[in-house]
């Protein structure tokens, strides 16, 4: 308890309540701007005001927002006010807990972890003072503590995390105030939100599927919104409630586009056809045939008198809205077409399809001017520039292309910064791309800025009437506010470029090791966190792995690695020389893991082609193959005395092997869904299992019962490590969190909050340090404090 913890304590709860409530505002107010300051760079104000049950987080936010306020900086004199570098301090902490609110709302306990995981990397004294006075702050539970800050940092774009939605976002539409925002998603809700406070006000329950499209009126009072249950549905965005539904289609809703009048509404569908509709009266006022495929994509010229519409028979159609006449089709491409926009003056559109070209075309003569060819695969979306010369398109090559439309000429190529299947999913003037929302420089061709959103698809964007934020729609279930205004860089992050799927620690407790998706390996420094250096060495290039790196052990004597891969081989690693010493060949299909016996003679690995491999590591050559699951091997671990093997597949079960004689001892049943990790506690009597069903389960290993499920994960367990003591464990989810269990009790017993799905987790040899693998590509090194 720190000291003004123990003044409020011996004050009344009403005085307690107008401290915590008034008294920052009242400082600024009064011109005690340093008293002001001085408050809200002490942690202890800082957590009670977050544990206060009558404020939290959000009304923390708001004593930081004080320092902007007009109305209060036109009463201080000069000598009144904060000077730059003081405020630069309050708002790298206001970021902060901007960034970490969507967390600290769910669970409080959570502050230690999310300051230490965004600030510490910033070296004003005040921020220095407050992760210090967190450390010492006490908890009546172990917590984990980043070691580096490994989490998004306050000096980025990134603003705060909405969540509340239950799946995939698909479609995001923000108020013409720019105050509130509407998100569709794959868990058949809409939900309102509050712009500013991050806060849900609504959640629109009625349809019966995904909700694939939403779009507001112009005046801000009603949302429209298409389904895969076949129908439409209006929405009071004042009081929550459903207007209307529109039927008609017969089957699902891709794509709605709202006229400029606010009076109509145009849909397009499944069914091979559009509809448009009567807002007003939610009447179909005609239906537009002549598709003879599925309708993905539909805009409106500014005009409000035609629409434009493109198809899956790879044509695009251009609509009299008034009759609702086909006016003419635009025929050219060669696959689906999945997006088109219209430049601002209404006389041309430029469509993106599947057989890799954008067109641009003359909407009053239909004629091709252009066909715009360069991306190497599908052309999944494309904006216009306001002035009307340029368009950027997103392709599945993982390329956005600028192009000069008045030449029909590419201007310049941005590369996707991720190296695994990326997909630009939808763009608006600002592109959006799959893991990335990235702002350009469209007259250079340059990169200004990336806007990080991780490893997940971004299906949606929008951005405010002033140009200042941009909502994104996640298939993480969460959408992300960006400032789209600061000049601020991200600071730079230690870690790989894609999923990192597996850690593993020297047996010394001196260094880990990470693999990634990125195809390399990294050496990291425990106790710092620093990387040592990433397998390949430059100068070795070619001697890496062809695939995603997806599992990898390290030999007794720490002194070697060796890594499995989707490129169906192994490779052994001398950790001392950075060169790889071998490649062991022989699975048919991608490795999904890999043990080292204790040793360090031979390896097991298993793959998707359903077999485990037992290797000899001095020869490289194949001992024994391993058949019995029906399914892909995706986890193993080996007895200490080296005699046994466990593995998990994607059969739902657990295999334990002999070693010695390659046959199988019995199958362990109970998961209901695929088995991705697996671990043998210190003793070897019994084995710890991660499932897809969200549980854990506990095995004895000689009898092949299950001795007791925990439960607490909200998705997917992607790793679980066994604490030296054996009486503990540590498991790792796509529900963004790190667990740590009593194994005796089968209780939760702390938690830590994560950006991203964390992949893989392992314990140091000591038990104190836990290393964890993001899907964002990040590496945590976490502290376990009071253990």
């Amino acid at each position: 308890m720190g000291k003004l913890s123990t003044k409020l304590a011996a004050k009344s709860p009403e005085f307690q309540n107008l401290f915590m409530g008034q008294f920052p505002e009242k400082q600024l107010k009064a011109g005690n701007s340093e008293t002001y300051y001085q408050t809200l760079t002490d942690f202890d104000f800082i957590a009670l005001k977050i544990q206060y049950p009558n404020f939290g987080v959000e009304a923390l936010i708001r004593d930081y927002d004080l320092i902007d306020d007009p109305e209060i900086l036109a009463n201080l004199e000069a000598d009144e006010k904060l000077d730059p570098e003081k405020i630069k301090t309050l708002k790298l902490i206001k970021r902060a807990l901007q960034l970490s609110a969507h967390v600290l709302n769910q669970d409080k306990t959570q502050l230690v972890g999310q300051l230490w995981g965004r600030l510490q990397a910033f070296p004003q004294s005040e921020i220095q003072k407050i992760l210090a006075d967190a450390v010492q702050s006490k908890s009546e539970i172990p917590r984990f503590r980043p070691l580096t800050a490994s989490l998004t940092t306050p000096d980025g774009k990134l603003l705060r995390t909405l969540t509340g939605h239950n799946h995939s976002v698909s479609a995001v539409a923000i108020t013409p105030d720019g105050q509130k925002a509407i998100s569709a998603a794959d868990d058949s809700t809409l939900k309102l939100w509050d712009l500013e406070t991050g806060k849900e006000i609504f959640t629109f329950t009625g349809h019966y599927s995904y909700v694939n499209t939403v779009a507001i009126t112009p005046d801000g009072k009603t949302a429209i919104s298409g389904s895969d249950d076949h129908t439409l549905k209006l929405w009071n965005l004042e009081t929550g409630k459903e207007i209307s539904t529109l039927t008609g289609h017969y089957s699902c809703v891709n794509a709605v586009a709202i006229t400029p009048d606010g009076q109509k509404a145009l849909s397009g569908s499944d069914d091979h056809t559009l509809k448009l509709w009567d807002l007003e009266t939610g009447l179909e006022i005609f239906t537009l045939i002549g598709h003879d495929n599925w309708v993905n994509a539909v805009a409106i010229t500014p005009d409000g008198q035609q629409a434009v519409s493109g198809s899956d028979d790879h044509n695009l159609k251009v609509w009299d809205l008034e009759t609702g006449l086909e006016i003419f089709t635009l025929r050219g491409h060669h696959n689906w077409v999945r997006t088109v926009a219209i430049t601002p003056d209404g006389k041309k559109a430029v469509s993106g399809s599947y057989d890799k070209t954008l067109k641009i075309w003359d909407l009053d003569t239909s004629q091709e001017i252009f066909t715009l060819t360069g991306h190497h695969n599908w052309v999944r979306t494309v904006a216009i520039t306001p002035d009307g010369k340029k368009a950027v398109s997103g392709s599945y090559d993982k390329t956005l292309k600028i192009w000069d439309l008045e030449i029909g000429k590419g201007i310049s190529t941005i590369p996707e910064k991720r190296s695994n299947n990326d997909a630009a999913n939808i763009l608006d003037i600002t592109p959006d791309g799959k893991k990335a929302v990235k702002i350009w420089d469209l007259a250079i061709g340059k990169s200004i800025s990336i806007l990080t959103g991780y490893n997940e698809w971004v299906n949606a964007v929008a951005i405010t009437p002033d140009g200042k934020k941009a909502l994104s729609g996640l298939d993480d279930k969460t959408l992300k506010l960006w400032d789209l205004e600061t000049d601020q860089e991200i600071s730079t992050q230690t870690g790989h470029n894609d999923w990192v799927n597996a850690v593993a620690i020297t047996p010394n407790g001196e260094k880990a090791v990470s693999g990634s998706d990125d195809k390399t390996l990294k050496l990291w420094d425990l106790r710092t966190g620093k990387e040592i250096f990433t397998l390949p060495l430059e100068a070795y290039a070619n001697t890496g792995h062809k695939g995603w790196v997806t599992a990898v052990a390290i030999t007794p004597d720490s002194k070697k690695a060796l890594s499995s891969a989707s490129d169906n081989t192994l490779k052994l690693w001398n950790l001392e020389t950075c060169q790889e010493i071998s490649t062991l060949r022989g699975h048919q299909g991608s490795i999904w893991a890999v043990a080292i016996t204790a040793n360090g003679e031979q390896a097991l690995s298993g793959s998707e082609d359903n077999t485990l491999k037992l290797w000899d590591l001095e020869t490289g050559q194949e001992i024994s193959t391993l058949r019995g699951h029906r399914g892909a091997i995706w986890s193993l671990a080996i007895t200490p005395d080296g005699k046994k093997a466990i593995s998990g597949s994607w059969d739902n079960t657990l295999k334990l092997w002999n070693l010695e004689t390659s046959q199988e001892i019995f199958t362990l049943t109970g998961h209901t869904y695929r088995v991705k990790t697996v671990a043998i506690t210190p003793d070897g009597k019994k084995a710890l299992s991660g499932s897809d069903d969200k549980t854990i389960k506990l095995w004895d290993l000689e009898t092949g019962k299950e001795i007791s499920t925990l439960t607490g994960h909200q998705n997917w367990v992607r790793s679980v490590a066994i604490i030296t003591d054996g009486k503990k464990a540590v498991s790792s989810s796509d529900d963004k969190t790190i667990k740590l269990w009593d194994l005796e009790t089968g209780k939760e017993i702390s938690t830590f909050i994560g950006d991203t799905s964390i992949v893989c987790c392992a314990v140091s040899p000591d038990g104190l340090i836990i290393v964890a693998g993001e899907q964002s590509g990040r590496v945590h090194f976490l502290v376990l404090e009071g253990d």
